[in-house]
């Protein structure tokens, strides 16, 4: 999800652009990480860890991850397409003041809060997966904001964490 946005419109073309496959990418992990995650529910072929992680700690943890997941989504979608902008500009408010992507860490977030729900390494692998096609895609997706946006975003790079929110700020 590009870190633009000027205002609404039926084409995106306000947006600084994204990963040509970015969506279908996308839409290609979400499946293959239901599929393996499901089927292993049902038939248990590598869930065997859950019997040395009892339900009592893993659901606590996976529902707030979930949670936090759900937030991080709402909040940086609202944050790109909630408002009207008459030019284009770094965001650097809501969730993107203390992560460069909070909506791609929000589907990395969700997955995980699902893996530990019910630990599946199947499922995990597809997440590993997930983790690098999505690094790969905000990496992509920098390279067009740094040749929109030149020193303004290198320096919004310098001062926000691309994954790892910082506990302080400078």
């Amino acid at each position: 999800m590009p870190l633009l946005h000027t205002c609404r419109n039926q084409h995106g073309s306000e947006l600084a652009g994204e990963y040509r496959y970015g969506d279908a990418g996308q839409a290609t992990v979400a499946c293959l990480f239901f599929v393996f995650w499901i089927t292993d529910i049902f038939f248990e072929y590598s869930t065997f860890l859950n019997q040395y992680i009892p339900s009592g700690i893993r659901i606590p943890v996976g529902i707030i991850l979930l949670i936090f997941a759900s937030y991080l989504a709402v909040t940086g979608l609202y944050t790109v397409f909630g408002k009207k902008r008459a030019e284009p500009v770094v965001i650097r408010e809501g969730a993107f003041r203390i992560i460069r992507h909070p909506i791609y860490l929000s589907e990395i977030m969700l997955y995980l809060g699902l893996l530990i729900l019910s630990i599946s390494l199947a499922a995990l692998v597809i997440w590993i997966i997930g983790i690098v096609f999505l690094h790969y895609i905000s990496r992509h997706e920098e390279k067009l904001l740094i040749a929109r946006f030149g020193e303004e975003y290198k320096k919004y790079m310098r001062d926000v964490p691309m994954w790892i929110p910082l506990l302080r700020r400078k």
